[in-house]
């Protein structure tokens, strides 16, 4: 077995990239999603992709996935009917939240409802103190008492989260025990499985949803893995994991939380392993697909990872790629608010019906006909052709907007793309000047569909002088899977002061740590050649609310002796405190909250380059077509097909790539540097 397949399912699109481990060979494919059952889309791909390439799927050693079906099912509240169970004096946890109110201002903005009601919270008589001792045992009459409760309420999953127990789990393990004895068949999640650590609202939380995504994720996993069974025989199946990583079908099973941002996690290790090869360690990347676009800060070519978020309205306390989204993309549909005003977004028209010009039902007007009025997409289609695109439906759809505002068409049209283009705009600033980083040091990297298309225009409103596009730009989170480690996260939490005295305490917590790693190792199978551990430390000063993640060791085989001392740790936390404040406080004292350490399994070796030829100008263009820059006219442009760029050409736009999975417009003015990976640089004009 000789192939590596990365699937991604999005919302309008189901990517694949393939690379055979043995010759180097790399494929491209993409097809229509199906929302009603992301699976089908992979299963049937998969098929396709063997008819079209001629790759024998009984050749696939492994296949990675990145999956939105957990980050749906929160957003449409389509999970499972949940009990929670908390420490006595506790049920209304959920419900209570923090005095945090980000948007208390807001009279139209709701908090959303806690994932288990009322009638489904329960407590029971037990109590750990701060340091995991037990103040009140939870009894066998107690933990019985209960679990019959939990059953007959008729959940279909559990949360269970009891105070302290990050650092004694005994009551939680007790209740979860007696839960499954009354039903083996219940999916119970247990706070200190699933994210060990202080501050109980944020573990409860964390732990209900990843209950509340249980049965659906299980289900879909192991309905997938059987189709995949059935068709691709023994490959091994990964997921990828909001951090960036992959895990097991198994442990996916148990802890879909981990997957509330699967997709766009991948898209961004594969623009980080795009970075790495275009040699433009720091980029700003806009994944633009049919129903939003996805922006991070890649530094030093990797991705920066944050352990708190919210997704879908609950926080999320978990390792997660740092990533912001904005409902923007090719589907979404403009629209006029009651003020009159033109809106684009967040609403799409998805896959199905889609926009207009995909001639099978929408009439709504989206980003997508607006960039076939104007000539920035072919007509001929999306997919070479296998999606022909209708530009009387587009025009059809766009008239409405264009009559009520009383311009052209082509002109409504440049609008759209300028609001979109404004909301995309927006979250770049959010990732980079909200966070002390000057976007103009950043060169943009555009992929998704619909990426290409726009950050030219986002790149000039925010003063950034290149646009990055990498080879297959539609394929890129495909890509991103592909390349993914297989990756376990182990926290253990504990409050210490940072002094040298107290560092034979941290080096034992490093210890325990670093043997649940190499278990893991173990248990995963993973080559000794490939392995590598990253530890971290949640440091702040004493009063903080806050912590900050400080890196502080990397190796092979990380021991207690790699933990540095305590002036080394205390100096790091001050850079870090620097970066994220602007000043530090050398005088005050430190504590350490949490440690980490991640553990990584190396699964893919890098290809090489593709070789520079000597520039002779551009190739033949395939054809020409009107193409609508700005508002002043169309310009009949030159279309080159991407795979006859080769590295080392340059040439000056107006000009349009196309290729399967994007296209790609080149203003009048810009230069374009092919480089040796086969990534397209775009330099603007008077950069």
């Amino acid at each position: 077995m000789t192939w590596t397949i990365g699937v991604d399912v999005g919302g309008t699109f189901t990517d694949f990239h393939a690379r055979n481990d043995v010759s180097g060979k790399e494929l491209v494919f993409k097809r229509p999603s199906t929302p009603h059952d992301p699976g089908e889309a992979i299963l049937k791909g998969l098929e396709e992709l063997e008819k079209a390439h001629n790759l024998p799927l009984t050749e696939i050693a492994r296949i990675a996935h990145g999956t939105t079906v957990a980050t749906n099912a929160l957003i449409q509240r389509k999970g499972a009917l949940i009990a929670a169970v908390a420490t006595k004096g506790f049920r209304d946890l959920l419900e209570i939240g923090r005095q945090v109110r980000p948007h208390m201002y807001d009279l139209n903005l709701d908090k959303p409802d806690p994932l288990a009601s009322e009638a489904m919270r329960f407590e029971v008589a037990e109590r750990l103190n701060w340091q995991g001792e037990v103040v009140t045992p939870l009894t066998d009459a107690e933990a019985s008492r209960v679990a019959k409760q939990v059953v007959e309420s008729g959940a279909e999953a559990v949360a269970i989260c009891f105070l302290f127990a990050y650092l004694n789990p005994q009551h939680e393990q007790k209740l979860r025990d007696a839960i499954l004895s009354l039903k083996p068949e219940m999916r119970v999640s247990i706070a200190s499985d699933v994210q060990p650590e202080f501050r109980e609202y944020e573990r409860f939380q964390t732990t209900a949803i990843n209950a509340y995504l249980q049965p659906r994720l299980a289900s879909y996993v192991e309905h997938l893995a059987s189709g995949l069974n059935h068709r691709v025989g023994s490959a091994t199946l990964g997921i990828n994991q909001s951090s960036g990583g992959l895990m097991s079908a198994t442990k996916t099973a148990a802890f879909p939380v981990r997957t509330a941002l699967s997709g766009p996690a991948a898209g961004a290790v594969g623009a980080a392993y795009v970075a790495r090869n275009a040699d433009r360690p720091f980029v700003i990347t806009l994944d633009m697909g049919g129903t939003s676009a996805d922006v991070a800060l890649i530094a030093n070519a990797d991705t920066e990872i944050t352990f708190q978020r919210d997704v879908a309205g609950f926080p999320i306390r978990l390792a997660m790629v740092d990533i912001d989204t904005v409902g923007a993309g090719g589907g979404s549909i403009a629209w006029f608010e009651r003020d009159g005003l033109l809106k684009v977004g967040p609403i799409s028209a998805g896959a199905a019906p889609g926009p207009a010009c995909y001639g099978q039902g929408g009439t709504e007007p989206t980003v997508t006909d607006a960039n076939l009025v104007l000539g920035r997409l072919s007509a001929t289609g999306l997919l070479d052709g296998a999606l022909p695109l209708n530009t009387e439906s587009a025009v059809s759809a766009l008239k409405p907007i264009a009559d009520r505002i009383g311009i052209s068409v082509e002109e409504a049209s440049l609008g759209i793309l300028a609001i979109a283009v404004s909301n995309m705009s927006r979250s770049v600033r959010r990732m980079s000047v909200e966070r002390g980083h000057d976007p103009r040091n950043f060169t943009l990297m555009a992929f998704g569909g619909a990426g290409p298309l726009h950050a030219r225009d986002v790149a000039a409103e925010l003063g950034m002088s290149e646009v990055l596009v990498p080879p297959a730009p539609g394929i890129v989170c495909a890509q991103g899977l592909l390349v993914s480690d297989q990756k376990e996260d182990f926290v253990a939490s504990v409050r210490l002061p940072l002094s040298q005295t107290a560092m034979a305490e941290a080096a034992k917590m490093i210890g325990n740590l670093a043997e649940l790693a190499h278990s893991w190792f173990e248990s995963e199978r993973l080559p000794d050649e490939g392995r590598s551990m990253e530890l971290s430390l949640d440091l702040r000063y004493v009063g903080q609310n806050f912590e900050l993640i400080v890196p502080a060791a990397s190796g092979a085989n990380l021991t207690a002796q790699d933990l540095p001392d305590a002036e080394t740790l205390a100096n790091l936390f001050f850079d870090a405190h620097d970066r994220a404040y602007g000043f530090h406080d050398a005088s005050a004292p430190i504590e350490i909250i949490n440690f980490r350490m991640t553990a990584r399994g190396r699964l893919y070796e890098q290809t090489q380059k593709n070789e520079r030829k000597e520039n002779s100008g551009p190739p033949e263009p395939e054809s020409t077509r009107t193409v609508w820059f700005d508002s002043n006219a169309g310009i009949e442009t030159p279309v080159y097909r991407r795979e006859k760029l080769y590295p080392g050409l340059q040439f000056e736009g107006p000009a349009v790539v196309d290729q399967l999975d994007a296209t790609t417009p080149i203003f009048p003015g810009d230069r374009v540097e092919v480089l040796a990976d086969g990534s397209i640089l775009i330099r603007l004009q008077g950069a």
